[in-house]
């Protein structure tokens, strides 16, 4: 029997080839919980593209609650951060503590996230975070970079092949590339 992992996913396109690596080792649950996410027709088109490819590839998905002024009060006074600063690290700590969380309620072994997929993401500063998160939880963090091996390249292919629907933005209203999106 595989041990059980629940994986917090950003997107479904971030969430392929994570998905497929993990669960060949893991009994893998995916966890939306991404309270960053605007505006919040932007939250729902990403919703409805991992609960499509969780129908598409047959794992179970548990969605979390969309809690933007739970995200906004947690980096209030770091709207100007540059990405990647500080505004970054205080809302992997909110989505990584809430999987942690529920990876508990859930009688997970352990919980990841898919974030480090992201070439624009520093992979040991997600996992320190993680590992922190663990270790106060009482529960295993699985520490991976899955944009190694040419994971990003192969979760853009698979999100093509899958039809899924691929943003520019990592999620908050302070990321857009454009201000006028």
């Amino acid at each position: 029997m595989k041990p059980k992992l629940l994986l917090h996913c950003c997107c479904a396109p971030c969430a392929t080839y994570p998905i497929r690596i993990l669960s060949e080792i893991f009994d893998v649950t995916a966890f939306f919980y991404n309270p960053n996410i605007y505006p919040e027709s932007e939250y729902l088109a990403r919703l409805l593209e991992i609960q499509k490819l969780s129908q598409q590839w047959q794992f179970p998905l548990i969605v979390g609650p969309y809690e933007s002024t739970i995200w906004e009060e947690q980096i209030r006074g770091h709207e100007n951060d540059p990405e990647g600063g500080a505004r970054c690290v205080l809302c992997y700590q909110l989505r990584l503590q809430k999987t942690a969380f529920q990876a508990k309620e859930s009688h997970m072994d352990y919980f990841t996230t898919t974030l480090s997929i992201s070439p624009h993401k520093n992979a040991d500063q997600i996992n320190a975070i993680g590992e922190a998160i663990a270790s106060q939880q009482g529960i295993s963090f699985y520490s991976a970079n899955f944009k190694k091996k040419d994971g990003f390249k192969k979760s853009c292919e698979l999100s093509k092949q899958e039809g899924l629907y691929r943003q520019n933005f990592c999620g908050c209203q302070y990321s857009r590339r454009n201000p006028h999106d």
